[in-house]
């Protein structure tokens, strides 16, 4: 196993990490608020054909990660107008969400498929930083999009955990009637935190298109907004650990095509399952683990809010 395999490997894990990280950012805030969208892959394939064809059309990938980012926010809206505003049920709603996201995805990318990209983000090196062995390699010569995710990451711990909104939305996750006596405007709180969430699912399917694999494929999230919701269980709720689950999450999926040119002889199939198998065998480890423990999950998530049944 040569050193640029290696470096290769750790390249493509925060790569890999960076796509799941995005749409399981969006999604702690969303469920800090109580909301749980479980429509978060329909999200993703509404940002990847969006991205992709303003990319198309342009040729600026700035322009097309914001109409991923939009497209994706947008969608949400449908979620949080169903959930929030008219109180269906989460779980119904954001199944539907995620139907109606692929299925509309495909339909309007279908006459694209196999059209060579435009507009993608090509790796960027920090001056400087990027010249370090290994580390350098790694960490500063990566597109711009993963920098502002660590950026990202940053601000949403801060918002949740150092401001007057993050506090009011997390009170709306855990307990909605004590948020609302204390002047917050639960629907308000709750619609922006799904919206913000979809934004940043849209964000992931735009750089998925635009970068990590350019191009548009009907199914090219090939089942990663599951795997991000999976994070936000396995992260405990916490934009810091969901990306230490970020990572491990991604190096299985930067390992998947890599694992036979290690020498490693094993079948294409298995090694495609690899990232959900893992996805189980988190997600069972964790309720084992918590079965005597109070769970860290926003005790109002699902619920939805009536003030006058308050």
């Amino acid at each position: 196993m040569s050193e640029a395999s290696i470096i290769g490997l750790f390249v493509f894990t925060i790569r890999f990490a960076v796509l799941l990280y995005l749409a399981a950012l969006g999604e702690v805030i969303a469920e800090r608020a109580g909301v749980l969208n479980l429509g978060v892959e329909g999200m993703m394939a509404m940002g990847a054909v969006s991205g992709f064809l303003v990319g198309l059309e342009t040729g600026n990938p700035w322009l097309a990660l914001i109409a991923g980012i939009i497209v994706g926010a947008l969608t949400s809206g449908l979620h949080a107008l169903l959930s929030v505003v008219l109180g269906a049920d989460q779980v119904v709603s954001g199944l539907a969400l995620t139907i109606f996201g692929l299925a509309l995805a495909a339909f309007i990318g279908k006459d694209k498929v196999g059209t060579p990209p435009e507009g993608t983000f090509e790796p960027l090196p920090v001056p400087g930083l990027s010249e370090i062995p290994w580390v350098g390699e790694i960490f500063f010569q990566q597109p711009p999009v993963v920098y502002l995710t660590a950026l990202a990451g940053l601000g949403a711990w801060y918002v949740l955990n150092r401001t007057r909104v993050g506090l009011g939305l997390r009170a709306a996750g855990e307990s909605a009637a004590t948020a609302d006596a204390a002047g917050h405007s639960v629907v308000g709180l709750r619609v922006g935190a799904v919206m913000v969430g979809g934004a940043f699912a849209g964000a992931s399917g735009a750089y998925l298109s635009l970068s990590l694999a350019p191009g548009w494929t009907e199914g090219m999230t090939a089942g990663r907004g599951w795997i991000a919701v999976a994070l936000v269980i396995f992260g405990a709720w916490s934009p810091g650990r969901a990306a230490l689950g970020a990572l491990l999450f991604g190096a299985t999926l930067a390992l998947e095509p890599r694992l036979q040119t290690f020498g490693v002889d094993i079948s294409p199939i298995l090694l495609s399952m690899l990232p959900y198998l893992l996805t189980i065998a988190a997600l069972l480890l964790l309720s084992i683990r918590s079965r005597n423990r109070p769970s860290p999950a926003p005790a109002a998530i699902g619920i939805p809010y009536r003030r006058e049944e308050r």
